[in-house]
C-alpha cells in the first residue's frame, strides 16, 4: 500500500533558505512542497488557500512572525500540523512556540539532519524537540516546580504584538491599519497601551522592546 504524501507549506522570507529546505523535502517520496511563502501574512493567505497538511514556519518573518502565523493558522486550521524553523536555539521562543500550537522546533543548523524525522513526527501527532530543547523544558520544569509557580502570561496582547511588529518594521500608523485592517485610531489607541504596559516612552525604545523579544531582527 502506497504512503500518503505529507503536503507542505514552507515559509521563510529568504529564497534561498526555502530552496535547500525544499531539495530536502522534495527528496522524500512521503513529502511534498505544495506553496511557498515569504512572509508571515503570506503563509496565513497560503495555507487558507492550498490546506496543506503541514505548515513549516520560520521564526523571524516581515508582517508576521512565525509565531503570531502559527498562533493565527492554529485558530483558522485546527488540524494543521506546524514546525518551527529557527536559526536561534533560544528558550524563550522555543516556549512561544509551543504555546502557538507547533509540534516541533527545528534549528536550521541542522536541518538537513532533523527536519525530515521532525515532519514525520508531526504527522503522527509526536512533538519533535532538539537535544537542546529538552534540556530547557526540564529545566524550566525543575525551576517552576522549585517556585511552585506557573509560567506568566504575555505581557502584551497578540494584536498588541503584532502592531508593535510593524511599528518596529518602520511602518506608519496609516499603513499599518491596512495592513491589519483596522482604523488609525485603533493603531494609536494599540500603541500608547503598549508604551504604558511596557513602561516606555517612544517609537525607538518600542523598536529596541521588539528586537529583544525576537519580534524583529536588528
Amino acid at each position: 500500500m502506497p504512503t500518503a504524501t505529507t503536503r507542505i507549506l514552507l515559509a521563510d522570507d529568504h529564497a534561498l533558505v526555502r530552496r535547500g529546505v525544499r531539495l530536502i523535502l522534495d527528496n522524500e517520496p512521503d513529502l511534498s512542497v505544495i506553496a511557498e511563502a515569504g512572509n508571515g501574512a503570506d503563509a496565513v493567505e497560503q495555507a487558507r488557500t492550498h490546506r496543506p497538511d503541514l505548515a513549516i514556519l520560520d521564526i523571524a518573518m516581515p508582517r508576521l512572525t512565525g509565531l503570531q502565523a502559527a498562533r493565527e493558522l492554529s485558530r483558522l486550521l485546527p488540524d494543521l500540523r506546524i514546525l518551527i524553523l529557527t536559526m536561534y536555539d533560544n528558550e524563550q521562543y522555543f516556549f512561544e512556540a509551543l504555546k502557538a500550537g507547533a509540534s516541533g522546533y527545528v534549528l536550521k543548523s541542522v536541518a538537513d539532519r532533523d527536519l525530515v524525522e521532525a515532519c514525520r513526527a508531526a504527522m503522527r501527532d509526536e512533538p519533535f524537540l532538539y537535544p537542546g530543547a529538552v534540556n530547557a523544558l526540564i529545566r524550566n520544569y525543575l525551576d517552576r516546580a522549585a517556585d511552585g509557580a506557573t509560567v506568566p502570561d504575555k505581557v502584551i496582547t497578540d494584536r498588541e504584538e503584532e502592531v508593535l511588529k510593524l511599528v518596529a518594521e518602520g511602518h506608519s500608523s496609516k499603513e499599518i491599519a491596512d495592513l491589519l485592517f483596522i482604523s488609525v485610531k485603533t493603531v494609536e489607541r494599540h500603541r500608547a497601551n503598549m508604551l504604558q504596559k511596557l513602561g516606555l516612552k517612544d517609537r525607538l525604545e518600542l523598536t529596541r522592546y521588539a528586537i529583544r523579544a525576537g519580534l524583529i531582527e536588528p
